[in-house]
C-alpha cells in the first residue's frame, strides 16, 4: 500500500518541521507550547510505525503505533488548556486512552475485527477533537483578534467530524472485505484529511501564540514602564472612542485629572527611586479604589487621568474623593521608609458635542481650583460659564 506509506512519511515530515517551529517559540515563555510539541512528536513517532506494517510485528505497527498516536490529541488538548489558563484533566484523558487501547487490543488479539478497531480509535479521536473545539471556542478572548481561536475551533470540528465519519464508515465495510478499510476511495479521502490533522491544529496553535505575542507587545507599548498605567497616547485614543460611544448611546462620561501634591519635594528629599515607588503605589491604590471599568492613564510626570464611563459629575466626585481618601490612608513604603502623600483632583463631566480636548481643559481648570484651595481635595466640576470666562481671561 504505497499510498499509505506516502501519507505516513509526508505527515511525519510536516510534523517534524512544525515541531522545530514550536521549539523556536518556547523562548516566548507562553504555557502550552511544550504540550503542543509533544503532540507533534507523538505523530512523528507513530507515523513510521504505521508505515512499517507488515515488516515489523503487529504489536509495534498497530498496538504501539496507535497508543502513541492516541496521545497526540490529548497532548494538544493539554496545550490548549494550559495556554488558556484552564485546568488540564490528565486523569480522564489517561482513562480515555487506556480504555481505547484496551478495547483495541481485545478486537486485535481476541476478536480480530479491523472494522471495530477503526471505529474505536476513530471515535476516541473524534471526541477528543470535539473537546478541543469546545475548549478553544469557549475560552477565546472576548475582545481583540479572535481569528486564530475561531480557526482552531473550526479545524478541530472538521477533523472531529472526519474521524467520526471514518469510524462509522468502517462498519459499512463487510467483514470479508476488510481490506477496503485501507484501500477504498472514501477511506483514502478520510485518511488524507486525517494526515493534515495535526499540522492543521498546530498552525492554529502557532497563530494563537503569534496573537498572544503581538497582544503582549501592544500592551507593553501602551503602558507606562514605571507605573503600568496607560500612556498618554493610548489614554487619549481610548477617551476619543468612549466619547463617540457615549454620544451614540446617550450615556454620561466623566474625566478626573489627578496631581500628586508636592511631588518634587519627594524626589528632592528621598530620591527619584522613591518618587517612582510613590507613583507605582498610587497606581496600585487607584486600581483598588476605582471601578473595574474606569480607565487610568499617566498623562504627565506626576499627573494622572481617570476616564469614568457611565459616571455623571456626582458619581465622579464621589469616586475621586474615595481615591483621595484611599491614598491618604495608604502611605508608600520602600527602602526609603514610609512616605505619606496626598493628591488633588478636578472633575469634568462630558457634554454632548464636546471634544476630549475641551473636556480635558475643563477638568484641568477644576484641578487648578483644587490646588488653589489648599490641595488634598477633589474639586467638583466648574460651571461651563466659569470655565469659558477663565479661558477668555
Amino acid at each position: 500500500m504505497p499510498v499509505l506509506y506516502a501519507i505516513a512519511v509526508s505527515t511525519a515530515l510536516v510534523c517534524l518541521a512544525l515541531l522545530l517551529v514550536l521549539g523556536s517559540l518556547r523562548r516566548t515563555g507562553l504555557p502550552g507550547i511544550k504540550e503542543w510539541m509533544a503532540a507533534n512528536a507523538a505523530v512523528l513517532v507513530s507515523m513510521p510505525l504505521f508505515g512499517l506494517r507488515g515488516y515489523v510485528p503487529d504489536f509495534l505497527s498497530i498496538v504501539l503505533a496507535n497508543a502513541i498516536l492516541a496521545c497526540a490529541p490529548a497532548f494538544y488538548y493539554a496545550g490548549c488548556a494550559r495556554f488558556m489558563g484552564h485546568r488540564v484533566p490528565w486523569g480522564w484523558m489517561g482513562c480515555a486512552i487506556a480504555l481505547t487501547m484496551g478495547a483495541g487490543m481485545v478486537w486485535l488479539y481476541y476478536l480480530d475485527d479491523a472494522r471495530i478497531r477503526s471505529l474505536i480509535f476513530s471515535t476516541y479521536a473524534g471526541l477528543m477533537l470535539f473537546a478541543v473545539a469546545v475548549l478553544v471556542y469557549r475560552r477565546h478572548p472576548p475582545f481583540g483578534d479572535r481569528h486564530a481561536y475561531l480557526f482552531t475551533a473550526v479545524v478541530a470540528t472538521v477533523f472531529s467530524v472526519s474521524a467520526l465519519a471514518r469510524g462509522w464508515y468502517a462498519l459499512s465495510v463487510p467483514m470479508a472485505d476488510s481490506i477496503e478499510l485501507f484501500s477504498g476511495v472514501w477511506t483514502m479521502a478520510l485518511l488524507v484529511v486525517g494526515a493534515v490533522l495535526m499540522p492543521g491544529l498546530t498552525m492554529g496553535a502557532i497563530m494563537m501564540v503569534h496573537g498572544a505575542v503581538l497582544a503582549h507587545a501592544h500592551e507593553v507599548a501602551n503602558r507606562d514602564y514605571v507605573t503600568g498605567a496607560l500612556t498618554r497616547k493610548r489614554f487619549e485614543a481610548l477617551a476619543e472612542e468612549h466619547i463617540q460611544q457615549a454620544a451614540i448611546e446617550k450615556r454620561p462620561l466623566s474625566l478626573l485629572l489627578v496631581d500628586l501634591d508636592h511631588f518634587k519635594r519627594i524626589n528632592d528629599s528621598l530620591g527619584h527611586a522613591a518618587g517612582d515607588t510613590v507613583l507605582r503605589e498610587f497606581v496600585r491604590v487607584a486600581r483598588v479604589a476605582l471601578r473595574e471599568g474606569d480607565i487610568l492613564g499617566r498623562v504627565g510626570g506626576e499627573e494622572f487621568a481617570v476616564l469614568m464611563p457611565d459616571a455623571d459629575a456626582q458619581l465622579a466626585q464621589y469616586l475621586g474623593d474615595r481615591l483621595r481618601m484611599a491614598v491618604e490612608a495608604d502611605p508608600a513604603r520602600g527602602p526609603f521608609g514610609r512616605c505619606s502623600y496626598t493628591i488633588s483632583g478636578g472633575v469634568a463631566c462630558w457634554t454632548e458635542g464636546e471634544s476630549f480636548e475641551w473636556l480635558s481643559i475643563r477638568a484641568d481648570r477644576s484641578l487648578y481650583q483644587a490646588k488653589r484651595s489648599g490641595r488634598n481635595r477633589i474639586h467638583p466640576e466648574l460651571p461651563l460659564l466659569d470655565v469659558a470666562s477663565a479661558q477668555v481671561a
